[in-house]
């Protein structure tokens, strides 16, 4: 995978679009907080399918994208409470084991919510479907684009208002990771299909 390619292709979408970027995550960030994270996988489904339409075609994202997955609101809201509960219980039993969960979700479930509102998968298939886009060779691909997902979020987090800036980048990022794996997929389960340029 080309990561400089990547890199620079996001960079461009995330300066051509930045003013409209920002207005989506902050009121993206401001709804997750005011009602104290229900809203947050619902919003955040919304808010990738929004970036995904960015970088495919092209479409400025608007705050109410946010709000065009309701659909996913039940499923999303019920897989928090259990990631809640299964990080808790890691947490309240040894340290260790909270700490492997949060790893093996951001892992195995990077890919999950395009998965759901770009094909249409309900969670478990998504789910499924992630893990295995994520544990296709070379893994070593995987983890440095989780690594770099992880980095780019804790600096936003750690400065503040700097998440504004970091929350849309680190999500085209990961947007235009998948683009490539998705089509990296088609393309195996279709030989006849040429690559697309820098998978």
């Amino acid at each position: 995978m080309d990561f400089k390619d990547i890199f620079t292709r996001t960079w461009n979408l995330f300066v051509a679009n930045l003013p409209a970027l920002i207005l989506s995550t902050l009121v993206y960030i401001g709804v997750s907080v005011v009602s104290f994270g229900i809203m947050t996988p619902v919003l955040t489904a919304g808010y990738m399918q929004s970036l995904l339409l960015l970088i495919r075609e092209g479409r400025k994202p608007s705050v109410r994208d946010l709000f065009g997955q309701m659909r996913l609101f039940f499923p999303l809201l019920a897989f928090l409470v259990a990631i809640i509960l299964m990080v808790s219980i890691g947490f309240g039993v040894l340290v260790i084991p909270g700490i492997v969960a949060i790893i093996a979700l951001s892992f195995f479930c990077l890919y999950m919510l395009p998965l759901m509102t770009d094909q249409g998968l309900d969670l478990m298939d998504a789910i499924k479907t992630s893990s295995r886009m994520a544990l296709e060779p070379p893994v070593s691909e995987h983890i440095a684009v989780v690594a770099i997902f992880l980095i780019i979020n804790s600096i936003g987090n750690s400065t503040g208002i700097g998440v504004l800036f970091t929350q849309p980048f680190a999500t085209l990022f990961i947007l235009m990771v998948y683009e490539r794996k998705r089509r990296r997929m088609i393309t195996f389960s279709n030989p006849e299909i040429p690559s697309p340029p820098g998978a």
